[in-house]
Order: C-alpha cells, then sequence, then structure tokens
C-alpha cells in the first residue's frame, strides 16, 4: 500500500473514531443550552479544529440562527444575534439550502462563503447540514486554520456525526417540551389541588362575614399569590363591590368603599360584564385595567367571574408580583376554585336570606301570639293576686282590732303564700332561668333521653330512633331539655301508652327534626289552634297550661320552630326543627387525658362516641352500666341520666370504693338543685355533657 493511501486511511479511521467519541458524548445531554454549548467545545476538543459553530433554523425557515460557537469568538457572535440567509452567499446557507455539505478549501478564493471578521485566521471551512428524517433543522460549521484540510472524503465521515448531532437535538427539544409538558401538568394538578381545598374549606361556611374573607386568605397561601380580592354586585348590578381582601391591604380598600363599575375600565369590571376570565400578563400594557395605588407591586393579574346557576354574582381577583404568572392553562383550574366559591357564597346569601325571613315571620307571630294572650295573662294573674291583696287588707284590720285568731292567720298565710307560688310558677314555666350556656353542637337524640329521664318517662314506653347520616344539632341543651320536658309531660298527661321519637334530618338540609309522637287523647278540635297561647288547657284547674307555650319561647330562642299534628283521640305528634351543627373544621389533641377512664353510662350513641374519640387517641377506656369495680381508673364519667342504675346510687357506691373524689358527673340538662347534691356527695365536678371533640378534649385536659 503507497504511503499516500496509508496516510489516507489513517487519517479516515482517526475522524471515525472521532466522530464515535462525539456522538457518545451529545447523545446523553438533554438540556438543549447544554447540549450546544458542550457540542463545539467536543467537536474542536477531538477533531482539533480551529472553531465549531451551531446554526439552527428559525420558525419560518428563512434563516440560520447560531446558537452555540466556540470560545470567545464563538460567544460575541451568539450575543450579536448573528445569522445567516438559509440559500444565501454563507456556506452554512447554502448547507441548509441545498441539503448537502459544503467544503471551502481555501476560504480566500471561495465565492460561497461569509467573511467573518470574528474569525480571521479561518483558512478551511465544512459546513454540514443537520437533518433528521426529511427535515432541515440547521447546519454544523467546522473551521480549520489550515488551508486544504478538508476532503471529500470526510463529508461522510463527518455528516454521519452531524446526523447523530442532529438526531441529539432533536431529542433535546423533544426532552425540553416533554419537561414543559410535565411542568405544565404538575402545576394544573397543584392548581387543581388548591382549587379542591378551597371548595373543601368554604363549603362548609354559611355566614358571608366569615366566609369571603377567609376565602381570599386560603387563595393567597394555597396559591402564594400576592393578593386576592372577592367582589359581589350590588342590588342593581352596576357596580362591583369589595366585599373581602387580602391583609391589610384588602381591608384599607373595603373602609375605603373600593367598588369597580360592571363593564368599565378594570379586569374585574371586565370579567363580569363578559362572563369570562381576563389575563393580564404586564399591567402596565394592559389597556383593560384600573390602576390601583393600593396594589403597587401587581404585574400580573387575573380576574374570574363568580357564577351560579347561570347567574354572575360578582368576581375574584388574583394578582402577582411576577409578570407572565398566569397563562390560558391556568384559567380552567382557577375557575374549577371561583366556581366552588361562587357556589359557597350563593349558598351563605339564600341562608341569609332565609333567616332574615324567618326572623321577620318569627317578630310577626310573636306580636301576633302577644297580641292574643296578653289579655288573658292579665286576668290570670290579678285573679291570682287578688287573694293576696284581699287577705293582707282583712289581716290589717283584724290586726287593727286586735281580732287575729292563730288558726285563722294560718289559713290566710297558706292562701298567700299558695297565690304568690302559682304566680312564680308561671313565670318559671314561660321564661324558665337564665341561659346556662350558648347554644352548642349536640347529640339531639341524647338530649331527648335525658329530658324524658328526669320527666320520669317508664324506659319500656319510650323508643328513640335515630336516622343514619342526621348530623347534630345547635341547642343550649339545659333549654332545650327543658322544652321537650314539657311536651313528654303533655303526652304522659294525655294518657299516652307508648311515645316515639324520631330523629332525622329535614327535608331542607339545614335543620334536624325531632319528632314526638304519643298515641294519648290528642289534642281537641276547639283549642287546636289555642294550644301555644299561655293559660289554654283542658287538664283541669291544676294545670297552667303554659308547657307549649314555653316550648313555642325557648325553641323560638335556638332560632327552630316547632310544629303538632294531632287528631283527637289519636294522639299527637309535635315536630322541633333545630339548625344542624357544621362539621369541626380542626381535629383537637386528645393525648393530654387521662391514660385510664372508666365510663358509667348505658350503652347509647354519646357513649359510643366517648369510647371511640379516646381509644383512638390511645386511651384505655371502660364502658359499663354500674359502679361495680372500676374505681382504679385515672378518671371516672358518669352520666346523670343512667338507667340502669340511679345515679346516687353510683356515687355512693363509687364513694364506698374510694373513687368518687375522680369523678365527673356529666349532664346534658344542668340544674342548679342537681348539680348541688352531686356535689355535696364529693364528686370532682358536674359539667354539661361534650357532644364534640373539642368539648371532649376541654373537659378531660
Amino acid at each position: 500500500m503507497s504511503s499516500f493511501k496509508l496516510a489516507s486511511a489513517q487519517r479516515r479511521a482517526t475522524l471515525l473514531h472521532a466522530a464515535a467519541r462525539v456522538s457518545k458524548n451529545v447523545t446523553s445531554i438533554l438540556d438543549p443550552d447544554e447540549l450546544l454549548g458542550r457540542t463545539v467545545d467536543i467537536i474542536c476538543d477531538e477533531f482539533g479544529f480551529y472553531y465549531a459553530g451551531v446554526f439552527l433554523l428559525d420558525e419560518p425557515g428563512q434563516w440560520a440562527v447560531l446558537r452555540a460557537g466556540r470560545g470567545a469568538a464563538g460567544a460575541a457572535m451568539v450575543t450579536e444575534g448573528h445569522k445567516l440567509a438559509v440559500g444565501g452567499n454563507s456556506m452554512v446557507g447554502a448547507a441548509t439550502g441545498r441539503r448537502e455539505a459544503r467544503i471551502a478549501l481555501d476560504v480566500g478564493e471561495e465565492a460561497v462563503f461569509f467573511k467573518n471578521p470574528h474569525l480571521p485566521e479561518t483558512r478551511s471551512e465544512m459546513a454540514l447540514p443537520l437533518a433528521v428524517g426529511d427535515e432541515v433543522i440547521g447546519a454544523l460549521t467546522v473551521q480549520s486554520t489550515e488551508e486544504a484540510a478538508f476532503t471529500q472524503e470526510d463529508i461522510s465521515t463527518l455528516q454521519t456525526m452531524a446526523d447523530q448531532l442532529a438526531i441529539a437535538i432533536k431529542n433535546s427539544r423533544l426532552h425540553r417540551l416533554n419537561q414543559r409538558l410535565l411542568r405544565q401538568a404538575e402545576r394544573r394538578a397543584r392548581l387543581l389541588a388548591a382549587a379542591n381545598k378551597v371548595g373543601r374549606q368554604t363549603a362548609s361556611i354559611l355566614d358571608l362575614d366569615e366566609l369571603l374573607p377567609m376565602a381570599v386568605d386560603i387563595i393567597c397561601d394555597s396559591y402564594g399569590f400576592y393578593y386576592a380580592g372577592v367582589f359581589l354586585l350590588d342590588a342593581r348590578g352596576q357596580w362591583a363591590v369589595l366585599h373581602a381582601g387580602h391583609g391589610k391591604t384588602g381591608q384599607a380598600m373595603i373602609d375605603a368603599g373600593h367598588k369597580l363599575e360592571v363593564g368599565g375600565n378594570s379586569m374585574i369590571g371586565a370579567a363580569i360584564a363578559q362572563r369570562q376570565a381576563r389575563i393580564a400578563l404586564d399591567v402596565g400594557l394592559e389597556a383593560v385595567r384600573f390602576d390601583n395605588p393600593f396594589l403597587p407591586e401587581t404585574r400580573s393579574e387575573m380576574a374570574l367571574p363568580l357564577t351560579c346557576r347561570g347567574h354572575v354574582i360578582g368576581a375574584m381577583t388574583v394578582q402577582s408580583i411576577q409578570e407572565a404568572a398566569f397563562s390560558d392553562e391556568d384559567v380552567a383550574a382557577l375557575q374549577a376554585m371561583a366556581d366552588h366559591l361562587a357556589v359557597a357564597i350563593h349558598n351563605a346569601q339564600l341562608l341569609r336570606d332565609l333567616e332574615q325571613a324567618h326572623a321577620e315571620l318569627l317578630r310577626i307571630a310573636t306580636y301576633e301570639a302577644l297580641a292574643t294572650s296578653t289579655t288573658e295573662a292579665i286576668h290570670w294573674i290579678g285573679n291570682k293576686a287578688l287573694p293576696i291583696t284581699t287577705t293582707v287588707e282583712r289581716l290589717q284590720t283584724e290586726l287593727a282590732a286586735g281580732q287575729v285568731d292563730a288558726e285563722s292567720l294560718r289559713e290566710d298565710l297558706g292562701l298567700i303564700g299558695e297565690s304568690a307560688r302559682l304566680i312564680v310558677d308561671v313565670k318559671e314555666k314561660l321564661i324558665g332561668p337564665a341561659l346556662e350556656q350558648y347554644p352548642r353542637s349536640a347529640l339531639l337524640a341524647d338530649v331527648a333521653q335525658a329530658a324524658a329521664f328526669h320527666v320520669g318517662v317508664p324506659a319500656d314506653q319510650l323508643t328513640i330512633e335515630v336516622a343514619p347520616g342526621t348530623p347534630m344539632g345547635v341547642a343550649d341543651t339545659t333549654q332545650l331539655a327543658r322544652a321537650l320536658g314539657n311536651l313528654f309531660k303533655n303526652a304522659l298527661e294525655a294518657n299516652a301508652e307508648h311515645i316515639t321519637v324520631t330523629v332525622a334530618p329535614a327535608a331542607d338540609d339545614w335543620h334536624v327534626a325531632i319528632s314526638i309522637a304519643d298515641d294519648g287523647d290528642g289534642i281537641p278540635a276547639d283549642i287546636a289552634d289555642k294550644i301555644w297561647a299561655p293559660f289554654v288547657t283542658t287538664k283541669g284547674p291544676g294545670h297552667s297550661g303554659l308547657g307549649l307555650p314555653a316550648c313555642l319561647h325557648i325553641i323560638s330562642q335556638l332560632e327552630g320552630r316547632i310544629t303538632v299534628d294531632s287528631q283527637p283521640g289519636q294522639g299527637a305528634t309535635l315536630t322541633v326543627l333545630l339548625p344542624i351543627s357544621l362539621d369541626e373544621l380542626i381535629t383537637p389533641d386528645l393525648s393530654p387525658a387521662p391514660s385510664s377512664i372508666l365510663l358509667i353510662d348505658d350503652d347509647d350513641d354519646w357513649a359510643g362516641f366517648v369510647v371511640d374519640a379516646l381509644t383512638a387517641a390511645g386511651k384505655r377506656v371502660t364502658r359499663q352500666a354500674t359502679a361495680d369495680g372500676g374505681a382504679d381508673a385515672d378518671l371516672i364519667l358518669v352520666d346523670e341520666a343512667l338507667v340502669a342504675m340511679p345515679v346516687n346510687d353510683v356515687l355512693a357506691a363509687l364513694e364506698e370504693a374510694g373513687g368518687v373524689e375522680k369523678t365527673i358527673v356529666v349532664a346534658a340538662a344542668m340544674k342548679v338543685e342537681r348539680t348541688t347534691c352531686y356535689l355535696q356527695a364529693g364528686v370532682k365536678d358536674v359539667v354539661s355533657k361534650p357532644y364534640t371533640l373539642s368539648e371532649l378534649a376541654a373537659l378531660l385536659a
């Protein structure tokens, strides 16, 4: 073999090895910027070239734009935006235009060459098209300081390397696209998760004054926004009025009466008028925007209409300190959150309207009841007070005349005492003691059980049924037990042989219904429309006729209502509706509770609630219906309304066993006389029965 052929074969082998090393290095790089920068360095290092550069076609395919170049010269050209026309008077232009490699053995004599002041030492150049399949994506230029540094035989070797580079560039583009799509999917997932969080945390709030401020705070915390605000339409639908804004800035705008005209020069106004989301990627360039001095750092804004059942009720603004913080893809996720919020606002508005309507009806009914009963009440009290005044006058006359007889005096004092007792009894039954506690969440079936227990309803004459899924109600349990006790008394006095209590959700989903049905005598037809008035009774002079009026008074104070359905001789059903209790937003910590707890109670729902809660908290809980054993527990809870064993007997047994001092009596209905009795028996405390985890945690802490 001649020396020329041997040198040519060795050169070709060297180029092939170098091309293989370049391909191996570049195919593992997925970041486009890193790929191009390292490619030109690797090519120059492996082949010993003076310069290498990578051009990629722009979107229209008219220009080949330099994306990476070797050394300081390459960096300078990239900074200047160096580009060459496809098919133009340059090696790269010819290679991309004709889709073939070009070689200039002496650039000074080559017509198709772009004289480049950044590369004055170039004497030879090869331009290789970068193609994937039928698509040309750019070109690779390699340059040498030697004349005739490249041969036609080099083209196939270096083109193979260029083809591998083109595939690597294509893969890196696809990788970047996939990464961008993945980030978009992750962002969308985060936005949807935050939207669900906003929906969950606001759906259960039915007070607008609580709902709206909490909503904007949750939105800013969940999404990391600079500001969020909620606008609601005024009565005429002309202005969007700010009802809640995040932070001190939001409160300042509310205090200033901030409002925006619907359809006016603002994002909110446009969103409401057009019933669609609006995005301002750069608020300084956005034509439809209200320039707000309260929010000087805002750079991006999105306004979302609040729509419920086809009606726009307002709009929400979310703002960021970053430019282009929102994309069209964000609209769907954020609009889902706005729709959740709109439903919550609509529900809260409906509840407020219902409460106002109910309050007005109650006010009218109260005035009517007062007007009906005032005359009868005055006559009744006057009749009971008359014996007091006449007897006192007679006694004064007899005392003055010295004619007082001891037996006669005893009779007169008895008459005075009885009349005074009746008057006080009227006050107690109509008004009752002062409220002993604020209305709270309660298991209404448990309160009904306690009420029946305290008025003496025999256990075999009582059935209590609770519908599945019935929520707790809101009530002052002491007053409610007094009202339900009056209903149980009426049933017993009407010769009822059995009483059935049913607790279930009301038809309106906002109340819990307590129905008390008996099989007694029923209500006579001639007084059916008068039973709520004081002193109306068919049970003789020993009854004041104040039980039902007292019930009406108590239930009205608890923001509920009561109805009656009765047929003479077929019993009566009285139904009490009370507001439902919303779920607790937090889970309290029960870990401070004593480790060992004895619960003395019947096997009922409340006992199950306590046992389940404490067991879940890792406590040792024992429930039993009597006081046998268990005095070694750290704490003993005793239900006052205990059917299996009289509570006084339980306390006596605990005292004998040495456990009464660590005993707490829990009562659905508190009464001073009973509380005093239990404390005198030596118990640690007497408290209202806890019906929520928070109340239970507070008691046991």
